[in-house]
């Protein structure tokens, strides 16, 4: 089937950095597991402050390419309590950049363009420096690389503007729909090869169905070129974990974070794991999560909770501390509760 053949490479962080976060998370697991409430504070972790100024920098590229890469951005921005300040000189047209020899931090996001594929850091996870090995190119350091944008200077790929809100919405904290535990696609991916498949490649070494038209699966399929991902590397980057330290939303089929694979990576066709959005812009869900994690205005919030505690207390005067036998209290809690 020609959809196994043409399936792109994956994103896919470089795996000395994926390796660093591996030992980091089974630390964050082990101390949520034993404390009632942390999963909440662990996740935040990602999450950079409210209403702060996060400074994006350029390793390379030119000014016209930053600036497309600024403007696709504003779709983000628009919808979250957020800045990325991209350093503009209003003088020079020039975007803020940084090097390879930087001791301290240009910038929380740095960008580049040199290596392979697209790719990023997760929120502050780009300003850590215990993250990567300090010979890497990549990883939390002021003089490493947090997202890239593999070949974006020789030719911009189709949907590039998707591309690039995919991998900064990473770069603020977002992580992939597909391992979204709410979601379909753990049982929806052919993990294994269909029954009696023999191992069957093309002139690329690229698996492909064999003579009875049996197909690999993903674990089979991804070993191969042009991924070349061990068992252990396909588990990161596509199963989904009871993750303590994660706090997931409803699954999103439209959402810009949901990846678009070959069919055959699915048990059903058309499968519910598949993307229906366009790959381009936020979904309305994602908007929404971008509100929730950056809202406008932290006051307004508080202010808005404080008149509903107000109002559920007039409500409950003159019955016990739990409004018992007053059903407008528990109808009004319920629907003020709902509306935070």
């Amino acid at each position: 089937m020609s959809d196994v053949a043409e399936q792109e490479p994956l994103e896919c962080l470089p795996d000395g950095l994926v390796a660093a976060l591996e030992v980091r998370d089974r630390w964050r697991q082990q101390v949520a597991a034993q404390s009632t409430g942390l999963e909440f504070i662990v996740s935040d972790l990602a999450r950079w402050p409210v209403g702060s100024r996060v400074r994006v920098a350029f390793l390379d590229g030119d000014k016209a390419l930053h600036a497309k890469i600024v403007e696709a951005t504003a779709q983000l921005t628009d919808n979250a309590n957020l800045v990325l300040d991209f350093g503009l000189d209003a003088t020079t047209g020039e975007f803020r950049r940084w090097t390879t020899n930087d001791t301290t931090y240009a910038a929380e996001i740095r960008v580049s363009f040199d290596q392979p594929g697209f790719w990023s850091m997760v929120g502050t996870d780009s300003n850590d420096p215990t993250l990567g090995s300090p010979l890497d190119l990549s990883g939390g350091r002021p003089n490493q690389r947090s997202l890239n944008l593999g070949k974006f200077k020789e030719v911009l790929p189709a949907r590039w503007q998707g591309v690039v809100r995919h991998e900064f919405l990473h770069a603020i904290a977002f992580t992939h729909e597909h391992q979204n535990m709410r979601g379909p696609c753990e049982d929806e991916f052919r993990w294994e090869d269909d029954a009696g498949y023999v191992p069957t490649t093309d002139a690329r070494g690229v698996f492909v169905p064999d003579a009875a038209g049996r197909r690999p699966g993903i674990y089979t399929y991804l070993a191969g070129p042009p991924n070349e991902w061990p068992r252990p590397k396909v588990d990161h980057n596509l199963r989904t974990s009871e993750d303590p330290t994660l706090v997931a939303g409803p699954f999103d089929n439209k959402s810009i974070m949901l990846y678009q694979f070959a069919a055959f990576f699915y048990k059903s066709n058309p499968s519910s794991c598949a993307p229906k959005g366009d790959g381009i812009n936020l979904s309305e869900e994602d908007v929404r999560g971008l509100r929730l994690l950056y809202p406008e205005v932290a006051d307004e919030l508080s202010a808005r909770a404080n008149e509903a505690l107000k109002e559920l207390m007039d409500l409950g005067s003159g019955t016990d501390a739990l409004g018992g036998g007053n059903s407008a209290y528990y109808d009004r809690a319920t629907e003020l509760l709902r509306a935070f």
